[in-house]
């Protein structure tokens, strides 16, 4: 459904007393997750908005994560534990099943076209409120007094049409292009420099013919390898630390038989987090016959054990702990890392660590080639240069104008540590000192200071369907003076 539907136009006012206008910014997967759980629990019989707007240029469902078309790139999730719903963990499966699916590590496009078809079908739903996709994007968020009631609403400045008035917004914006603050200059400028290699036809632009640099060795790099590697050509991936996602285990532990972390707290320190986190991995070992165990059953309380230190240790951790964290907890698929590991032995794929102290572009033959001057005195001559370092986390280094906005005006502020919005525990942004909270709220990777881990699906939906039950019938006060309730497990 759009405004030519038959929907109210944008910046209609919400007489009082009737259901909200709800904005869902982003159309990716957190953003359709969000609008699919307002729509399930309006089918449900509980308080519902009146509209949803999903408001994004692209379609909505894939977004960038589930959008790629190529059969190699998996989830790094077995689809078991991929469902849209929390109360209902077996969704995508039969989903799956209905389309003659397998149910392991299935290509991402499947579910980019799950969570499509999944939003179609709940909007269809007798009950259901009306969802107005509006294919634009959002400049800036102004907050400011209804006409006629006490309620605070929001407008929001659209790059293509008229303002859009609504009662509370979710930003879903997903993760931002990777930064560039590691890149000498003289990189930065060369046609040869991919700062986004997920960018549409970012791929096409590298030469056939000539080795590539992939800088970054996470989970990006994975999938570029993978794409990249061929006969003739040597895919050079490095990072600071080298370090490379383990692989998921074959046989997964069943859920009776999974360990819990209970005993493990960070009240001690950083220090005490790193003995208690080591002893239990080693535990787990022992019983279960494998370290996956212990580090999947940190996942329920490890936003819990990051909220348990101080902002000294937070920022230790993210320089000293994360990356080694994140290649145990980030895993990819066996068959993924059989194919890596098969490029590297058979030379088409080089691992190492490293970084780039320089670049130049030099002729060679008709063409330029980049001079790539390393650390320890290498240098790699290579037809293009691709940034896999991950999304930037710091929003301050964001160029998407409605952070720049939100950041200005003050209705946002940035986490202290980590990453991401400064939010109540609820999601609800934290303004800058001396302004007004707006009814604004994040999930995903935008609450990365708050949570540390909120980037995965499963984490997400359940963001997605806390915020669907409290956003119908929110309240407008400062969330500062809200109580604090217990750290998010």
């Amino acid at each position: 459904m759009n405004p030519s539907d038959g929907g109210p136009p944008p910046g209609a006012v919400t007489p009082a007393g009737t259901a909200r206008d709800i904005a869902v910014v982003g159309a990716g997967a957190a953003g359709t997750l969000t609008a699919l759980r307002l729509l399930h629990h309006a089918a449900a019989g509980r308080p519902a908005p009146a509209r949803i707007w999903l408001i994004d240029p692209a379609p909505a469902g894939p977004g960038l994560a589930f959008g790629t078309d190529a059969p190699h790139h998996l989830l790094n999730v077995p689809a078991g534990r991929m469902s849209a719903h929390r109360d209902d963990p077996g969704h995508f499966v039969r989903w799956l099943g209905d389309r003659g699916g397998e149910h392991d590590f299935v290509p991402r496009r499947l579910f980019g076209q799950y969570l499509a078809e999944s939003l179609t079908a709940a909007s269809g739903h007798r009950d259901a409120p009306a969802l107005i996709r509006v294919p634009d994007r959002v400049l800036a968020i102004t907050h400011r007094p209804q006409a006629g009631g006490p309620a605070l609403r929001l407008r929001l400045r659209l790059r293509g049409g008229p303002a859009l008035d609504v009662d509370a917004a979710v930003l879903a914006l997903g993760n931002f292009a990777p930064g560039l603050a590691w890149a000498p200059p003289a990189l930065r400028e060369s046609a040869g420099f991919l700062a986004d290699p997920w960018a549409p036809g970012a791929l096409a632009t590298v030469p056939e013919d000539r080795d590539v640099l992939l800088v970054g060795t996470g989970l990006t790099m994975v999938d570029l390898a993978l794409s990249l590697h061929r006969p003739g050509r040597v895919v050079h991936a490095l990072s600071r630390h080298g370090l490379v996602p383990q692989p998921h285990t074959g046989t997964p532990l069943s859920t009776p038989d999974a360990p819990t972390a209970a005993e493990v707290d960070a009240r001690a320190g950083l220090p005490g987090l790193r003995r208690a986190v080591l002893r239990h991995i080693a535990r787990c070992r022992r019983v279960h016959g494998d370290w996956r165990a212990g580090v999947d059953s940190l996942r329920p309380v490890t936003s819990a054990l990051w909220q348990q230190l101080p902002p000294a240790d937070r920022a230790r951790l993210l320089a000293e702990d994360l990356r080694l964290w994140e290649t145990h907890r980030h895993r990819i698929p066996p068959v993924s890392a059989r194919a890596l590991r098969t490029a590297v032995d058979t030379g088409l794929v080089d691992l190492g660590r490293g970084t780039v102290t320089d670049a130049k572009t030099v002729p060679e033959g008709p063409d330029e080639v980049l001079v790539v001057q390393l650390d320890d005195g290498r240098r790699l001559r290579v037809g293009a240069v691709l940034n896999c370092t991950g999304s930037e986390a710091d929003l301050t280094r964001v160029d998407d104008p409605l952070v720049v906005d939100l950041l200005a005006t003050g209705l946002g502020s940035p986490a202290p540590v980590g990453g991401g919005f400064d939010t109540a525990p609820d999601g609800r942004l934290l303004p800058a000192a001396g302004r007004a909270p707006a009814p604004l709220w994040a999930l995903g990777s935008l609450r990365r200071g708050n949570l540390l881990e909120t980037t995965a699906v499963p984490e997400i939906r359940c963001q997605a369907d806390d915020l669907a039950l409290l956003l119908p019938d929110h309240r407008t006060a400062d969330p500062r003076s809200d109580p604090a309730p217990a750290p998010v497990a």
